[in-house]
């Protein structure tokens, strides 16, 4: 009854928009939780209270399937023909009004495998088996779903029917890249695959090497210049010709290091950053390089570790490391700007730029926005009721200057603040 109380609470207040972070009655069910957690993660949870400059608005909030529950996931909502395309991981597949959040179409890609009379009656009260949904992508008239279990997935933008799929050897957990009339998936086992984006048609494979052990995320690939750019679990970032998948250069950016497997991790997870003929790439075990698009030669390197992708406006870089310090540097030289440490161990999303400000999202469901210029706390809000199971695991995405988040429990948001 508690808990179910607690909750009732957190969502009164996440729909009377309160900034801070609790309000006194819900640090009383909170306490609870506390019963069992340590001092060090009573510090990082305890936030400090924050000084608003703004409070945001809360434009619209619905809910699309269950989210991904407790698993490892990158899946995030793409913005793309005046549409917000979202999935949860257990099958279902949206398009939504970025406006008012209402739903366009739905598609529920669940597996079902009983068949005969009864099946269809069976399936109004059955969930089916999950889809495994970790990555959606559009480009134009298609909709791209990858899969934990090797299904790429082809659905038309409009009405979301399914007008192809393939299935590959190997985990797809990243999001599908489109370019040049090609859609390119990485695996988990190290391969890329490249299929015709209209027909589905394979084009090409291309393996590459896994290290004994490596992080459970890899990187999304980027398509520039008749080039696939991606960063591999070896620490390096690689090249592949769009169109035949050999690989025109690959560079190494970082090197194991130390006594045992896990110490040696590499991984350059995060998708390469374009611009201008740069890629921006991050490793998880401290490199931050810039590398020539046109040659693979290392402009500058700079000790910053993460997982999290590095995003940019203007000539400044944004990077969320492993212990979520926020980092302001200059993509020319990579001179560092600004740190932010105060959301330390919370297990930050990376930062999304949006009109004067960076927005993360974070592990107990709150929403932080920080200056772009200072990187000054200046405003927050409460969407996952300090709570894990709805923490905002990915980082928001900017649509037409307002932020849609989403939390691990599928509930989704739009917010409008002052810029």
């Amino acid at each position: 009854m508690l808990s179910t109380t607690c909750d009732r609470i957190g969502r009164i207040t996440r729909a009377l928009g309160v900034a801070a972070v609790l309000s006194a009655t819900l640090s009383g069910c909170t306490t609870i939780t506390d019963w069992f957690a340590d001092e060090e993660e009573l510090e990082i949870r305890r936030i400090a209270p924050l000084d608003a400059k703004f409070t945001p608005v809360v434009n619209w909030e619905t809910e699309v399937g269950d989210g991904i529950d407790d698993y490892f996931s990158r899946l995030r909502p793409v913005f793309a023909n005046d549409k917000l395309y979202m999935a949860d991981r257990h099958g279902v597949v949206a398009a939504l009004s970025p406006d008012t959040g209402r739903v366009i179409w739905e598609q529920d890609f669940a597996i079902f495998t009983d068949e005969g009379m009864m099946a269809s009656v069976r399936r109004l009260w059955a969930s089916g088996q999950s889809a495994k949904i970790a990555g959606l992508a559009v480009d134009g008239d298609f909709v791209l779903v990858g899969t934990e279990d090797g299904i790429l997935m082809a659905l038309n933008a409009e009405s979301g029917a399914l007008e192809w799929s393939q299935t590959v050897p190997g985990e797809i957990l990243a999001a599908p890249a489109t370019g040049e009339n090609k859609v390119v998936v990485n695996t988990g086992a190290g391969t890329l695959f490249a299929f015709d984006l209209r027909t589905g048609e394979p084009a090409w494979q291309h393996e590459g090497d896994v290290p004994p052990l490596s992080l459970r995320g890899i990187s999304t690939p980027a398509i520039s210049n008749g080039g696939v750019i991606v960063g591999t679990p070896t620490g390096k970032v690689q090249v592949n010709i769009i169109d035949s998948g050999l690989v025109a250069w690959e560079t190494a950016v970082t090197s194991p290091a130390g006594a045992t497997e896990l110490e040696r991790i590499v991984d350059v997870d995060a998708a390469p950053l374009m611009f201008g003929g740069t890629i921006y790439v991050i490793s998880y075990n401290g490199t931050l390089a810039a590398v020539e698009l046109r040659s693979g030669r290392v402009i500058w390197k700079r000790e910053y570790g993460s997982y999290r992708n590095v995003t940019m406006d203007g000539t400044t870089l944004f990077v969320v490391d492993n212990d979520s310090y926020v980092y302001a540097l200059d993509r020319r030289n990579g001179v560092e700007l600004w740190s932010q440490s105060g959301l330390k161990k919370r297990s930050l999303t990376a930062a999304e730029p949006v009109g004067d400000y960076i927005v993360v999202g974070d592990k107990w469901g709150l929403i932080h926005w920080l200056d772009k210029s200072t990187g000054e706390m200046v405003a927050r809000y409460d969407l996952g009721g300090d709570d894990e199971d709805e923490s905002v695991y990915v980082s928001p995405l900017n649509v037409n200057g307002n932020i849609i988040a989403v939390t691990r429990e599928g509930d989704v948001a739009s917010f409008s603040f002052p810029q």
